[in-house]
């Protein structure tokens, strides 16, 4: 499977905004859903957001009226927008593409809200 590639992150003050894009192959399977988890520094990798094929989309508690995940089926793009961050959405955000039987992650993208 090749890698998803995303983009988007940096360095932003507390109440700021960044928005992520994931860009997945367009060979192989179908795409079934896309989505985009984090890990923290000593925290284990958690969800944060994911869109399935059909729209249906999933949050975590702790981004739910903050973040929106968005995707071009088209261009097997996914977007995470981010607003209001907080210092504790500091994390390695990945890329997660499952289609068919296979799961790819993508290399992650350092987010980091600090003053």
């Amino acid at each position: 499977q090749v890698q998803p590639v995303e983009s988007g992150g940096g360095l932003v003050q507390p109440g700021g905004s960044l928005r992520l894009s994931c860009a997945a192959s367009k060979s192989g399977f179908s795409i079934n859903a896309m989505g985009w988890y984090r890990q923290a520094p000593g925290k284990e990798r958690e969800l944060v957001a994911r869109i399935t094929s059909a729209g249906y989309t999933d949050y975590a508690d702790s981004v739910k009226g903050r973040f929106t995940i968005s995707r071009d089926n088209a261009e097997n793009t996914v977007y995470l927008q981010m607003n209001s961050l907080k210092p504790e959405d500091t994390a390695v955000y990945y890329c997660n593409v499952k289609r068919g039987p296979f799961v790819s992650w993508g290399q992650g993208t350092q987010v980091t809200v600090s003053s």
